[in-house]
């Protein structure tokens, strides 16, 4: 939850040094300004070929969403994402209004970088949800990250692309009967045990065997 009156942003040099890693890792591919279709497209990582499908449904500003996150998705990635055991796709749920603008953003990155952003904004989420203005941070971010201010002000103030993503959330409370974040569906049911990894790992050894 956002919180008012708390001391001025900055920029940890941990962060400095983190996007600095991601910004070499993407010196083939030239910023642009990415356009509603290709950020509103769904992101996925894995092979397609995967046996088992995990979608989460989550919200940048909530805090058990950055726990998983920050703790339980890395060991997900490493054990079976990488494997080519799991496909992993991340659906927007926006619980408020910078959590929106940071699902923004995150899109606005581009495919290439859509889960190293999601990766910062949930490990420093206590940096940036808790300063006077968090957009303003989320904006230092962006800049951080590789983003153009000419990119930032075209992408960020695409009203089409917020609005998509308020239809998708509104689609997936439907279709899928979200009433928290984060909400896991592991090959289209809804995951109600614990967010562990070792809870998790159980479940999707269970259904690879």
């Amino acid at each position: 939850m956002v919180k008012k009156g708390m001391k001025k942003f900055k920029l940890p040099f941990s962060l400095v040094l983190l996007f600095s890693f991601f910004c070499l890792s993407f010196t083939d591919a030239r910023a642009r300004i990415v356009d509603t279709i290709e950020a509103l497209k769904e992101k996925k990582i894995g092979t397609e070929e995967a046996n088992i499908e995990i979608i989460e449904f989550a919200s940048l500003t909530c805090g058990h969403c950055a726990k998983f996150h920050n703790e339980v998705f890395p060991k997900i990635k490493k054990e079976f994402i990488d494997t080519g055991k799991v496909s992993f796709i991340y659906q927007d749920f926006p619980l408020d209004k910078f959590a929106l603008k940071a699902s923004v953003i995150a899109r606005c990155s581009g495919e290439k970088k859509f889960f190293s952003f999601l990766k910062v904004l949930y490990s420093k989420q206590k940096d940036w949800t808790r300063t006077e203005d968090p957009f303003r941070s989320l904006l230092k971010i962006a800049k951080l990250g590789g983003l153009k201010n000419d990119e930032i002000k075209v992408c960020v103030g695409n009203k089409s692309i917020e609005d998509g993503i308020l239809k998708q959330r509104l689609n997936a409370s439907k279709k899928f009967d979200i009433k928290a974040t984060p909400t896991l569906y592991i090959n289209g049911e809804k995951y109600d045990g614990d967010l562990t990894f070792e809870a998790l790992k159980l479940k999707i050894n269970t259904l690879l065997n």
